[in-house]
């Protein structure tokens, strides 16, 4: 491979991205100010809303090479702009996403913080249609926020913002697993399905081993998973349990660490995580597991189908209530 033009090749794939981001802003401009103005318009009464079926029309007619202006559409582009018009902090946002997830985060979501939620989510992860769509399907908002509101099952005081980084409970409905599944075919359906747990762990985390071989002593041991998380510079690894938790496995992972970050981290990582994934947990006897573990650890549960999104947005919305009864706690 010829790697003196590489520089080259980065140059032109950047300006092309670029171009793509200028692109989608105009657009979305474009729709905004349509939205503002036939708002506005039906706002003084100048306009009936059966203008906006003839405006459809006339477009159809007047350019019919151009696509994405049927009455529904324009409906949406007012939508959209009444949505944000009173939320400055948000407009930026939208500007930076496709038309089609704003489509989907101002049609699902049910507070300006949901919305807000999936808009940073969006930019930041890059999401496709699908992937967001299934983020929104799986409630990443509500488990997100209700795991931000509790302390006892994340990883240690002192880790700075890792513990926002990960969730206390992961939906893996993609894997298609019986409820009687054994530890080596939930690894299997992992492993096969490595891009969908990517998109539910996070885009930060890189996939390095199954299985991942460690030698300490005369002895050999295996992590179930091991990963590596961009952001945070560190080695990430993941131990899989299909039952209920119990203390006696946060030995095993502890030690995993200790090994890890002795004999394969590099000097300029940071200390290596640990989560132990298992099917249920007991959140006193989490608490109680880890209040003297030394190790940045965290037990998480997974789901083997999409939560109840009602239930969930009914218990956030109690633990917003709580909040606000008693702002100190």
């Amino acid at each position: 491979m010829d790697n003196r033009f590489t520089n080259i090749i980065t140059l032109i794939k950047q300006s092309r991205a670029n171009a793509i981001k200028a692109v989608n802003a105009e657009l979305i401009n474009l729709y905004w100010n349509i939205g503002e103005y036939i708002s506005q318009k039906i706002a003084l009464s100048e306009w009936g809303d059966s203008v906006v079926y003839e405006l459809a029309h006339y477009i159809k007619r007047q350019e019919p090479e151009i696509k994405g202006f049927s009455d529904k559409n324009i409906w949406r582009m007012k939508q959209f702009y009444e949505t944000y018009k009173d939320c400055p902090k948000l407009s930026p946002l939208v500007r930076e996403i496709s038309w089609t997830n704003n489509l989907l985060i101002f049609s699902r979501s049910k507070s300006i913080e949901e919305m807000e939620f999936y808009l940073i989510h969006a930019k930041q992860e890059n999401y496709s249609k699908r992937e967001l769509d299934r983020q929104i399907s799986s409630s990443l908002f509500e488990r997100t926020m209700i795991h931000r509101s509790k302390n006892s099952t994340t990883l240690k005081e002192g880790s700075g913002n890792t513990p926002t980084m990960f969730k206390d409970s992961y939906v893996l409905e993609f894997l298609n697993l019986t409820d009687a599944h054994s530890e080596s075919e939930l690894q299997r359906a992992l492993i096969k399905q490595m891009k969908d747990f990517i998109l539910e762990l996070g885009k930060s985390f890189l996939f390095i081993q199954e299985e991942y071989k460690l030698q300490v002593g005369n002895s050999d041991f295996y992590i179930d998973l091991l990963f590596y998380h961009r952001e945070l510079q560190c080695l990430v690894a993941f131990e899989l349990k299909a039952d209920k938790f119990k203390p006696e496995q946060l030995g095993q992972l502890n030690f995993y660490l200790e090994a890890l970050d002795r004999d394969v981290k590099k000097p300029n990582e940071n200390p290596s995580i640990g989560i132990l994934l298992c099917k249920d947990k007991d959140h006193e006897v989490v608490e109680y597991a880890l209040s003297r573990s030394l190790s940045p650890t965290m037990i998480a549960e997974y789901k083997t189908q999409l939560p109840d999104k009602k239930m969930l947005q009914q218990k956030l919305q109690e633990l917003f209530d709580n909040h606000k009864n008693n702002p100190t706690h």
